[in-house]
């Protein structure tokens, strides 16, 4: 299996450029459910206080969910010191940091969100581990990925080849299984 090298992923990533390039092949589904809107359902059904958003991107989808939950704690987490930036610009607490070695307590917030970005990561396992240590017990834990497929799609569309991936919709969830005792999945298919 390939998965990304960490430095590979850091020069994608310097600017926002290769990710609205991913972001341009998004769609809704068939029958107009978006996958963003139904994330932010999720994380607005759980009325957290504390949310950390790992891999925030520009911060789009932490600017909604500060808006949906006015008074929630949230924190956003990415390694790309522009996409730090660009969250922060909108009013989000945005760090650098690492999902294989996050630097909260234990148990530190009740949602924590990864949306589109787990496939970067070199060891999900370790990633996965962090996650299960920050988040509360009984807590929701939200990934959301894409089939190998796509993810080979979007990876030529943005400049590069077309690699198997360390997590997507045909491997996460025996992954998050290792991780959480209770797993729900969704499909959204075009």
């Amino acid at each position: 299996m390939i998965i990304d090298d960490p430095t590979h992923v850091r020069s994608q990533y310097l600017t926002e450029d290769n990710l609205e390039t991913r972001r341009s092949v998004w769609h809704p589904t068939a029958d107009g459910r978006d996958p963003t809107t139904e994330a932010l359902d999720a994380v607005v059904a759980e009325q957290p206080l504390r949310v950390l958003e790992i891999g925030p991107g520009t911060g789009g989808f932490a600017a909604r969910v500060a808006a949906a939950l006015p008074g929630v704690r949230l924190t956003a987490i990415d390694q790309s010191p522009r996409f730090v930036e660009l969250t922060r610009a909108r009013g989000i607490d945005a760090r650098e940091g690492d999902v294989q070695d996050l630097p909260f307590g234990d148990e530190s917030f009740d949602v924590v969100a990864a949306l589109w970005m787990l496939y970067h990561v070199p060891d999900v396992d370790k990633a996965l581990a962090e996650i299960r240590r920050v988040l509360r017990p009984g807590g929701l834990f939200l990934a959301v990925t894409n089939g190998d497929g796509h993810l080979a799609d979007l990876r030529r569309e943005a400049g590069g080849d077309a690699e198997v991936t360390g997590f997507s919709t045909q491997n996460g969830e025996d992954q998050l299984r290792a991780h959480f005792t209770d797993v729900a999945r969704s499909d959204l298919r075009p």
